[in-house]
């Protein structure tokens, strides 16, 4: 590099005295080759051709090899262009600095995409990380069953899964980009969105109950209630980079709170009852307002009639919950259904003679058995058997039918009286816990759970069926069916 240029000068000094010097020796040739009695003009003319082709053919020359080299050069950088190479480019020595400059020029740029293109397979790989965790987020966000809505700064949505579509009724694939306001069509979501946006803080989070229509798998609307959480997304600065709302379908927890608070009411409200009088006759005891050993005799028989109902109504309780919560245990065997019938009725014979009620047995030869518990059995047939001789008038009749139904491989049983009958607007409260039909109270005591504990045996532990039909002033007739194979299972 230090010695290049002199070298450079030295070689053009050379070659211009070698171009001085053809230009001499054609002049000498032409002057030489004038003839003799040419005029005297004739020989400069003749040598200033000479020495003008000479030259002509000389830049001729170096024209073609500087062409054929600067073409080698555009070759050359051609190649490096389009391979991305740094490979040096060669030139003559008097174009060695154009080539110098033309090396350092594709070096750097060489060196420049090799860097890009770095910077673009991080890119690349940093962008397919981000594409895996999107989709792997979206995966779940769509395999959640509560709706999950997510909007960006301008309250534009960004993620949404199908529960929130089908809830607030836009079209999941058309959601992306689209402002609320053209998506969401409940102003509460749409507001609560926007009040913790415009708050600006990306701590902001915010909790509501709130009541809408909601679609339900079979087409059809109905009103539920939704936990509705909205919380404020901080981006990479901290800062409010977006919202996620949450809308949790609370209906059906809503719905068993309201149950066991009624369930606790109407327990309260029907233990006060017969609390109360027991305390009222053991005050009556203490205070010696009965003068007579006869007197107290009934007292007693009341207060232990008081008692004996709380226990009853304290023990199914205990048995409805067990089975509600599926804890309740099932000892399976073949239950003759006749001779199940066949105990109830000797069980009940004293109390039916004492209001002078007929129990009767419709069967026939065959044997009517099938899989169930037996004491389960027992306790359902003698629930229905003691409500029918509760609410038969005196000389009525009661009686209870038991015959296979080979269309349903079922066995069923049915008890019918002559009493007074249930109202219409009564027959679909009957089995609920606790309802007793308001004018019959008077007639006879009970706990209001005997036929929903009977419901619950029959359908829920042996997947059965029960029903009633009854017309007011001709007696009822109650019914149910049990599969001749359990179909239920071990709880």
């Amino acid at each position: 590099m230090v010695f290049r240029r002199p070298v450079l000068m030295l070689a053009s000094l050379v070659a211009l005295a070698a171009l001085a010097g053809v230009c001499q020796g054609a002049c000498v040739l032409a002057v030489s080759a004038t003839p003799a009695g040419a005029p005297a003009w004739a020989a400069p003319v003749v040598g200033g051709v000479a020495v003008f082709l000479t030259l002509t053919v000389t830049a001729m020359l170096a024209a073609w090899r500087m062409s054929r080299a600067v073409r080698r050069m555009r070759v050359a950088v051609e190649e490096a262009a389009r391979e991305g190479s740094a490979s040096p480019v060669r030139a003559p020595v008097w174009l060695s600095p154009l080539a110098e400059a033309v090396n350092t020029a594709v070096a750097a740029w060489s060196a420049r995409c090799d860097a890009q293109g770095a910077r673009a397979r991080e890119a690349e790989i940093r962008l397919n990380v981000t594409e895996g965790e999107r989709e792997y987020c979206e995966a779940i966000l769509h395999s959640l069953r509560d709706a999950v809505l997510v909007t960006d700064p301008f309250n534009e949505v960004t993620l949404a899964n199908g529960p929130a579509a089908r809830l607030l009724g836009f079209d999941l694939d058309d959601a992306p980009h689209r402002p609320i306001d053209e998506l969401v069509r409940d102003e509460t979501i749409r507001r609560a969105i926007k009040d913790v946006q415009q708050s600006g803080v990306a701590s902001k989070e915010r909790h509501i109950e709130h009541a809408m229509d909601a679609p339900g798998p079979d087409g059809t609307t109905s009103r539920a209630a939704f936990d509705v959480t909205v919380a404020s997304l901080p981006d990479r600065r901290q800062n409010l980079g977006g919202v996620v709302t949450i809308l949790r379908d609370v209906t059906r927890e809503k719905e068993i709170s309201e149950m066991k608070s009624d369930f606790v009411s109407q327990a309260s409200h029907e233990l006060r009852t017969p609390l109360s009088s027991i305390n009222a006759y053991i005050e009556m005891l203490i205070d010696a307002e009965a003068p007579d050993e006869k007197s107290r005799q009934e007292f007693y028989h009341i207060i232990k009639g008081e008692a004996d109902r709380v226990s009853r109504m304290i023990d199914n309780m205990l048995n409805i919950s067990r089975i509600e919560a599926g804890i309740v245990s099932v000892e399976k065997s073949e239950v003759d259904f006749a001779k199940v019938a066949g105990e109830v009725i000797e069980t009940m014979r004293a109390q039916a003679d004492a209001k002078q009620i007929k129990l009767l047995t419709k069967a026939g030869p065959l044997i009517y058995s099938a899989e169930a518990d037996r004491d389960m059995m027992y306790q359902v047939v003698m629930n229905l058997v003691s409500n029918a001789v509760k609410y038969t008038p005196e000389g009525g009749r009661v009686t209870v039918g038991v015959e296979n139904d080979d269309a349903t491989r079922s066995v069923l049983v049915s008890v019918s009286d002559t009493g007074l009958g249930i109202p219409p607007d009564a027959l679909g409260r009957l089995f609920e816990k606790f309802f007793r039909v308001e004018n019959y109270k008077r007639l006879a005591k009970g706990t209001g759970l005997g036929l929903n504990l009977v419901k619950h045996i029959v359908e829920t532990v042996h997947h059965g069926r029960v029903g009633v039909s009854s017309q007011v002033g001709m007696g009822s007739r109650f019914w149910f069916s049990v599969p001749y194979e359990f179909q239920g299972g071990e709880r």
